[in-house]
């Protein structure tokens, strides 16, 4: 599954227009590196997202082409959550 669709199904980026131009800002990294909107995701892949001052590393569990919100949070694992100091 594509990088962003996946962020949209997962619910961690409400658009999928958002989390292109996520990737295309290089704010997506999977396994440490930069993702392109068009990257495959696999499970027990590793995405980090940068938004703003806060950095969050998810654990990819499952990859469903839909979800409805109660599923959505079964889709990953949140590792930790950060702020990042300027």
């Amino acid at each position: 599954m594509r990088i962003d669709k996946y962020l949209k199904v997962s619910r961690l980026i409400i658009r999928r227009t958002i989390a292109n131009e996520l990737c295309n800002n290089g704010k997506v990294l999977i396994n440490n590196k930069v993702a392109k909107p068009s990257t495959e995701v696999k499970e027990n892949d590793v995405i980090t997202l940068i938004l703003g001052n806060k950095k969050i590393t998810t654990k990819v569990l499952k990859l469903l082409p839909y979800a409805k919100k109660k599923d959505a949070d079964d889709m990953y694992q949140i590792i930790s959550s950060d702020e990042i100091k300027s």
